[in-house]
């Protein structure tokens, strides 16, 4: 049912220190930094080729899991070959999940 696990997004509280931290104690390699309108940092970060983590900072992230942007894991996707037949299972077991979107 699960193919693979697609890139964890996480928000962090300090972009640089937690950079050192993936970069440097796992040694995951930076694939390239990018901005979004919003000012935010975002660093995608691989291990052995295969981009895992998507690293996040905001200028002042909300604390705690309530807000979208707070600081913590954004989102944790997944590939599966029949999305249907997964909502189905998830639903069956009472979780929510949220397909996919585009934000602005």
């Amino acid at each position: 049912m699960l193919n693979r696990i697609h890139p964890i997004s996480i928000i962090c509280s300090g972009y640089e220190r937690s950079k050192a931290f993936y970069t440097n104690i796992p040694d995951l390699k930076s694939t390239g930094k990018r901005f979004e309108k919003s000012v935010s940092h975002i660093s995608d970060l691989a291990l052995h080729g295969e981009y895992i983590i998507e690293l996040f900072s905001f200028p002042t992230p909300p604390q705690g899991f309530s807000q979208p942007e707070a600081t913590g894991l954004r989102h944790l996707a997944f590939e599966v070959d029949n999305l249907d037949k997964v909502i189905e299972v998830l639903k069956s077991n009472s979780v929510l999940a949220e397909l996919a979107r585009t934000d602005e």
